[in-house]
């Protein structure tokens, strides 16, 4: 079966950090590219970060740039976002999808609640 599973979701206060996970089973991400999507209550879906099947291009959206860091792992089929000075504006579900280009959608995890409030 296969399957992205997103974890590391949860409350923070303002200015901390979470890392996300996204580990995918059934199929190897050696030959996907990974991105990361958010959606808040009421609002468009929006692309956070993409990085692709070699690692070797990795975008961000400006609303994230310098705070938000996607990276991969492919000896453990895992994509990792590391979320630092989070603010209550990225406030959102979190979803990570694979296909074979940045932003393009071919598998969706069941997405992961990310709350930034004091």
């Amino acid at each position: 079966q296969l399957q992205l599973v997103e974890s590391g979701g949860g409350l923070v206060q303002p200015g901390g950090s979470l890392r996300l996970s996204c580990a995918a089973s059934g199929f190897t991400l050696d030959y996907y590219a990974i991105s990361w999507f958010r959606q808040a209550p009421g609002k468009a879906r929006e692309g956070v970060s993409c990085i692709n099947s070699s690692g070797g291009t990795i975008l961000y959206a400006d609303s994230v740039k310098g705070r938000f860091t996607i990276s991969k792992d492919n000896a453990n089929n895992t994509v990792y976002l590391q979320m630092n000075s989070l603010k209550p504006e990225d406030t959102a579900v979190y979803y990570c999808v694979a296909d074979s280009i940045c932003w393009n959608i071919y598998y969706w995890g069941q997405g992961i609640q990310v709350t930034v409030s004091s």
